[in-house]
């Protein structure tokens, strides 16, 4: 029975992790739809190229740093069949590697959307290896597994520790910070505003994969939310009818304040999925729902700010997705999952609002230290006549349709 039970909750993680590794997919293609014909091959090797340096530095630092665990010994031990505490048998430790791998892989790929069209590939592979290996793990640590006694810290002070059941501040928020960060640091796209100030808008090329790109997030994101209870026994259906719940709430505010725009309308869809991570496992469906609105909306109107009162050129509007909706996701678990709004209890509005914040504050430190160090010793920027070019032909030398352009020519 123990070894059907383990062998269950093996199967049940690598699901997860499979389902949250097609999401990268889903990343790629939705920057692919947004940015412009010359940058698509870039976009689609960035995310894949980034989630095999996130897994190598992942696998020999990251994990360390977060969970104290190192996989330096021999294969029998790592399988568990040689028993011991750290490497639970049948491998189970190693699928939840995989299934934590895929979280932290999406830091850089959550970073790319707002960097596109214009960042040199070889600092942002360099980022990916600092971020995935040292910046990420370290938050991850302390919110969930409890380093330097920060959640007991919060615990004792607001009465609970600081709950984020599927990543809504350890993952998204921080991701969108640091990217807040970057965009900054490297600039806007050329001709994206003029000297004065006025926008130039930038039509996305394709809405057919940008749409695409959503619903592969929206579909491997059930594993990125019911999956992270990392066993059949601790698996809710309530996870997975509150994240339907805050995605259709996210689509059909964006909807309503983005006006039809089918930019707003996917992006929506993704902006309440992010916001109820943390609390998707003590939300009420009604709450869920709320939440994943408010999401919709803090997406629609801080884009709009972001790229017309801001001047910040976001490409995929990362820092609001992510960054915003992720913050109030993790916020909102702290009102919408108290026993008194229909949630579960178990939270503090005081722990939330202070562990949001340090998570917010931290990435944004960290984005613009690691940038900007990278940009002093290597530069950022693609040259004017690189982005001009085009990333696919300046970096990859190949464009997205190869054959159509050499008739072409």
């Amino acid at each position: 029975m123990q070894t059907d039970q383990i062998g269950g909750d093996v199967i049940f993680v690598l699901l997860g992790a499979i389902l949250v590794f097609a999401m990268h997919g889903g990343f790629a293609f939705l920057e692919v739809g947004t940015v412009r014909h010359k940058n698509q091959v870039n976009a689609l090797v960035k995310i894949l190229v980034d989630f095999a340096i996130s897994t190598v530095a992942y696998f020999f630092v990251g994990y360390f740093i977060a969970y104290g665990v190192t996989f330096f010994v021999n294969a029998s031990v790592l399988s568990g069949a040689a028993g011991g505490e750290v490497f639970l048998p049948q491998g189970f430790t190693l699928v939840k590697f995989f299934f934590l791998t895929t979280f932290a892989a999406a830091i850089p790929a959550i970073i790319s959307g707002g960097i596109a069209e214009r960042m040199r590939f070889t600092p942002q592979c360099i980022a990916t290896a600092a971020l995935v290996g040292l910046v990420y793990p370290f938050f991850e640590g302390i919110v969930w597994n409890g380093n330097f006694g920060v959640q007991a810290w919060l615990e004792a002070s607001f009465g609970a520790p600081f709950h984020d059941f599927a990543g809504s501040i350890v993952v998204h928020t921080v991701g969108g910070w640091l990217a807040f960060g970057a965009v900054i640091l490297l600039g806007a796209r050329l001709g994206r505003y003029s000297a004065s100030g006025k926008s130039f808008g930038i039509p996305p090329s394709s809405i057919p994969w940008l749409a695409l790109g959503s619903w592969m997030l929206c579909i491997g994101w059930f594993g990125f939310n019911v999956m992270s209870a990392q066993s059949v026994g601790g698996a809710s259906g309530l996870v997975a009818l509150n994240s339907l719940m805050a995605m259709v709430g996210g689509i059909l505010c964006a909807l309503f304040a983005g006006r039809n725009d089918p930019g707003f309308v996917h992006n929506g869809a993704l902006a309440g999925l992010v916001a109820v991570c943390a609390g998707s496992d003590i939300f009420h469906p009604i709450g869920a729902l709320a939440v994943g609105g408010a999401a919709g909306f803090i997406f629609v109107k801080g884009f709009s700010w972001c790229q017309e009162k801001l001047k910040i050129d976001d490409v995929l509007g990362v820092w609001p997705l992510h960054g915003l909706c992720g913050l109030w996701g993790g916020i909102a678990a702290g009102i919408f999952g108290l026993e008194s709004l229909g949630g579960l209890g178990g939270v503090s509005f005081g722990s939330q609002l202070v562990g949001s914040l340090m998570g917010a504050g931290y990435a944004a430190i960290m984005g613009f230290v690691v940038y900007g160090v990278l940009r002093q010793v290597s530069g950022l920027r693609l040259s004017e006549e690189e982005e001009m070019r085009g990333a696919d032909l300046s970096i990859h030398k190949i464009g997205a349709n190869p054959e159509a352009e050499v008739r072409g020519a």
